[in-house]
């Protein structure tokens, strides 16, 4: 079974994000690695960390008005576990499977470029993750919580050009 090993490449110098990431490395660890009598125990608290997950960046992207595309994956990904939890649950394990295959190249890809985005916007406006506060800037004002410029490095990073 495929498995996701944590690495500095899925860090995106967030601590609350990537030790929410780290979580989600585990718990799909779990997932991949369960004995058929156990997948559904697993696969229920990866998709509660995952629906968390989800709501904790959407809370900060509605915080700072980072673009819809991003909170529209996470919807798209949350209908899919869930979809998929209803399968097993019927005894249809096929799609679960092909999750189980899939996930870690989606992750890697997300957290890589639509997390990272918003982790160096985040960081680039002042916004605190634990107390929901854009820091003002040198001169006292707020700073701009628009896009940020967001350009993708070779090492798959967000950068400002």
């Amino acid at each position: 079974m495929p498995t996701l090993q944590w690495s500095e490449k899925l860090e995106n110098g967030l601590a609350r994000m990537d030790e929410t990431h780290r979580e989600f490395v585990e718990l799909y660890n779990a997932v991949a690695e369960a004995r058929p009598e156990d997948f559904l125990a697993a696969y229920d608290a990866f998709v509660a960390h995952t629906e968390a997950h989800f709501a904790q960046e959407n809370r900060w992207m509605e915080a700072v008005d980072f673009p819809g595309c991003h909170r529209a994956e996470h919807d798209r990904v949350l209908v899919v576990l869930h979809d998929i939890r209803k399968r097993v649950a019927n005894g249809d394990t096929f799609f679960a499977k092909r999750l189980v295959q899939e996930l870690p190249a989606w992750f890697d890809n997300h957290t890589n470029g639509m997390d990272a985005a918003l982790a160096f916007h985040l960081n680039s406006v002042g916004y605190d993750v634990d107390t929901g506060v854009i820091a003002p800037s040198e001169d006292g004002q707020e700073k701009s919580s628009g896009c940020a410029c967001a350009t993708l490095t070779a090492e798959n990073k967000v950068a400002c050009s």
